[in-house]
Order: structure tokens, then C-alpha cells, then sequence
């Protein structure tokens, strides 16, 4: 049996769903796909039930640091059940949310199945072929699980395992230090875990400049986490006590005994059972999906959206790959890929918010660089809350005066970005908001302070 559609979306994550409203609005006849969640990665496994963990998390450390406000409060203690409770509510509500949406779309077809080519125009689900001359794909990502030396013998955790967890884990032994990984490792210390961070890179989140990664390093520290670098070999073994973990690295013992053991190296795209070959669509060496300017793939009619394309691996950059496909092909627009400005953020309390270029990254292109620091320390709205940890930097072009690139590590850092964030996409030069008026106290007053700091970086 054959069914004909206008449009094919696999794929109900943060773009797919949004995509077939816009299609459907149009007057085309669409069917959407999913196997398993309506949602995806963030809805279901990803930024809601986390940032609602990182809340509680918050609270518990709050409530501790009670005193240094003048607020007496008894004995704090964790109630994981409920913990876990409250963010799968988070998801439940959310999920749901989502369906009743979809259920009251006219023109949609909704499909519960596993979605494969068979074609460049056709897929197979659940026993039937769908065509269209339209698909699209928004398959999104799953945790990747590398071959290291006795990990299938031993039980381990991923981020889907972790946001389910109702139990305290004696010690969570987290392996890799980049953003998933630290954001559990803050937040099960704050609940009342011991906590061992292992990263092969010599530092954290390597991607971010060495100050930042070595200020976000202090922090956690200084909540009693504890951070191996530079570790070349991890393996692993089963243990009375949970997981034995041997590192290989230059200081500090080289074996960890966990009760568990978390994987947060990394994310790999849902692409390699969807039969992509049988229409031609091409994959990089990592299996994501190729894509041009406009998130087209290299078959004519097919489009990826989202994490499964490489091209950005968050909430808000495969809601904007849907923008950008919507606005293109139903509303007579050019918007392209490259013109995105990239932001994101650390949920890590107090939390990295960042924008654009680093400023390893700005000084590599060859062009004349302006930096521009100030420490928390230095923010009144910070040091009224008495969370004064972390910094603002800045980064600029000394010729075009064009802000380049940006990191808030700080409270409110993740929201106050956005100020720098709104100026780089309306391309407007350092003095248009270095004379802006923002509101005090505020962490985004000190922007425009920052950015009259402006000066040529000092020499390594």
C-alpha cells in the first residue's frame, strides 16, 4: 500500500513539529513521523528535565548558604524521589503539550513508527510506503558510547538513564568534562553526592578560552567536585562497590571506585538505520547529514533539520533550521545558515553564557582583536546576591569595531547575553551600545562598561 502526501517530516523533535504546522497552515497535506517521543532531545531527555534537576540542585545549595543571608533553616535534606518526580513532570507536561497540538492539526497525519527509505521520494513505515516530494528530516542525536577497555562489563548511565534517576549515587563518577557532563556533576554534588569529573583533554570544555574553562574549573572545585585532565586511558572493571574506573594520567590515583558511572562524551546523529543510502542522501565520516545553506541535503527535496545535520546541537538552533526552511519556502525569502550568530549557554550555576567567537578564535583569523574583561566581583547586582563568582569578556574587531564574540560567566550571564547577542545580528558597531542606558542593578549594565574597556590584548 502506497500513500501520497505533499509533505513527509520524520521526526517530532524541536523543528518537525513547528515545520508541519507552518505546512499544514499552507493548505499541504502532511504526515509526520515519530518512533519513539513527541519533543525529541529537549522536551524528553534533554533541557527541560536537566534545568528542572539544576533547580532543585539550586534550591538545596540555597538553602544551605541560608546563613550568609541571615535566614536561619534547619537540616537540608534531598528527597531524590521527589527530585526526579518534579522534572519527569516537567517532560510529561510538555510532551503532552506537544500532542494535543499536533492532534488538533488539520491536514496532518500522524505516524507512530520507525521511518526508512526505500527512495529518494519514498519511506517505508510500519509496512506501508509514504511518498511525498517534500521530506524532511529531524531525527536528532543519542548519546554516543565509545569502545573503552572493559565498559561492557560494567553497568553505566547516559543522559536519558540520568534524568530518570530517584536514587543518590555514593559516588557518580561522570566521564568526559564538557557541557552535559559538568552540568550533572554540579548538580548531583549539590544534592548530596561525591562527584569525580574525568576529562581526556587538559582542560574542560575545551572549546571555550583557557580562562573561562579554568574559572568554571574553580568553581566546581570549590564545591568539592574533583577534576581529572589530561587523562589518556580510562578502563574499566566490575567492583564490590559499583564500577572501578583506572585513569591514566599524570597525577592522582589511578583508580576511582564509583557507585556509578555516567558517559558524557559525546552525541552521535540517528542517522544510520534510516536507510539514507536507498535515496542517496550523503553523510559526513560522523554520519551526519550534509547540508547546504538552505538545509537542503544532496538529494533535491530532502531537507535536515536540527541536531541530526551537524550544523548546530541545540534547542534554538533547530527551531531556527525550521525558520530558515519556512521562511524560504513559504514566504518568498533568502534566509541562509551562515548568516546564524551562534549562542548558547553552560547551565552550570552560575551559569556560561556565550555568543560568537572566543577570543582564541578571534585572534587565530590574523585581524587586529580588542578585549575587554570585568570580574563579578566588579557587579553590583552580583555582589547584592552574593554570588560573585566567574566574569564578562568581550570581544571586538579594532578596525570594523564589530563585537565579535562574547562570554558571561556569572549570575544571570545566560539572559544577559542576549544584549550582546541582539547587537552582533543587527551588525551595529561597539558605540551603539556603549551609550546605551540599561536599567540598574542589573548584570547587563556593565555591559556598556565593558565595552569602553576595549583595548588591544596583552601579550602572552
Amino acid at each position: 500500500m502506497t500513500r501520497k502526501f505533499d509533505a513527509i517530516i520524520v521526526g517530532a523533535g524541536q523543528a518537525g513539529p513547528s515545520l508541519t504546522g507552518r505546512l499544514t497552515a499552507a493548505g499541504m497535506v502532511v504526515a509526520l513521523i515519530e518512533r519513539k517521543f513527541v519533543g525529541g532531545t529537549c522536551v524528553n531527555t534533554g533541557c527541560m528535565p536537566t534545568k528542572a534537576l539544576v533547580a532543585s540542585a539550586y534550591a538545596a545549595h540555597l538553602a544551605r548558604r541560608a546563613a550568609d543571608f541571615g535566614v536561619r533553616a534547619g537540616d537540608i535534606a534531598i528527597d531524590m524521589k521527589m527530585v526526579a518526580a518534579r522534572a519527569h513532570k516537567v517532560t510529561l507536561d510538555a510532551r503532552t503539550n506537544n500532542e494535543r497540538w499536533l492532534e488538533g492539526m488539520e491536514r496532518l497525519t500522524f505516524i507512530r513508527g520507525h521511518a526508512r527509505f526505500v527512495g529518494p521520494d519514498s519511506l517505508s513505515v510500519n509496512g506501508e510506503t509514504l511518498t511525498a516530494p517534500r521530506i524532511f528530516l529531524n531525527v536528532g542525536c543519542r548519546a554516543t558510547v565509545p569502545d573503552m577497555p572493559g565498559l561492557k562489563d560494567v553497568p553505566y548511565l547516559d543522559n536519558t538513564d540520568m534524568v530518570v534517576l530517584d536514587t543518590m549515587p555514593e559516588h557518580l563518577v561522570i566521564i568526559g568534562g564538557s557541557y552535559i557532563g559538568l552540568e550533572f556533576a554540579q548538580m548531583y554534588r549539590r544534592f548530596g553526592a561525591t562527584v569525580t569529573v574525568i576529562e581526556r583533554d587538559e582542560r574542560l570544555i575545551a572549546r571555550e578560552d583557557p580562562d573561562v574553562t579554568s574559572a568554571v574549573q574553580k568553581i566546581l572545585e570549590d564545591e568539592g567536585i574533583t577534576v581529572r585532565t589530561g587523562v589518556n586511558c580510562v578502563g574499566f572493571a566490575r567492583h564490590d562497590r559499583g564500577v572501578s574506573v583506572a585513569v591514566d594520567c599524570r597525577a592522582g590515583d589511578p583508580e576511582i571506585i564509583g557507585s556509578h558511572v555516567l558517559l558524557a562524551v559525546g552525541r552521535r546523529p540517528n542517522t544510520d538505520d534510516l536507510g539514507l543510502h536507498e535515496a542517496g542522501v550523503a553523510t559526513n565520516a560522523r554520519g551526519y547529514i550534509e547540508v547546504d545553506d538552505v538545509l537542503q541535503t544532496s538529494v533535491p527535496g530532502i531537507w535536515a533539520l536540527g541536531d541530526c545535520n551537524g550544523r548546530g546541537a541545540f534547542t534554538h538552533t533547530a527551531y531556527n533550521d525550521f525558520e530558515i526552511v519556512a521562511a524560504n519556502l513559504l514566504d518568498g525569502e533568502a534566509r541562509k545558515l551562515s548568516e546564524r550568530i551562534l549562542g548558547y549557554a553552560l547551565y552550570i550555576d552560575p551559569p556560561l553564557g556565550r555568543v560568537g567567537m572566543t577570543e582564541t578564535q578571534a585572534a587565530a583569523t590574523g585581524r587586529p582583536i580588542l578585549v575587554s574583561t570585568r570580574p563579578m566581583t566588579r557587579v553590583g547586582r552580583a555582589v547584592e546576591k552574593s554570588e560573585t563568582k566567574g566574569f564578562m569578556k568581550i570581544i571586538a574587531d579594532a578596525q570594523t569595531h564589530r563585537i565579535l564574540g562574547a562570554a558571561i560567566l556569572g549570575t544571570g550571564g545566560d539572559e544577559a547575553i542576549h544584549g550582546i547577542l541582539d547587537m552582533m545580528n543587527a551588525d551595529q558597531p561597539t558605540n551603539r551600545l556603549r551609550w546605551a542606558v540599561p536599567i540598574h542593578p542589573t548584570v547587563s549594565e556593565l555591559i556598556p562598561t565593558l565595552l569602553g574597556g576595549l583595548a588591544p590584548p596583552r601579550e602572552a
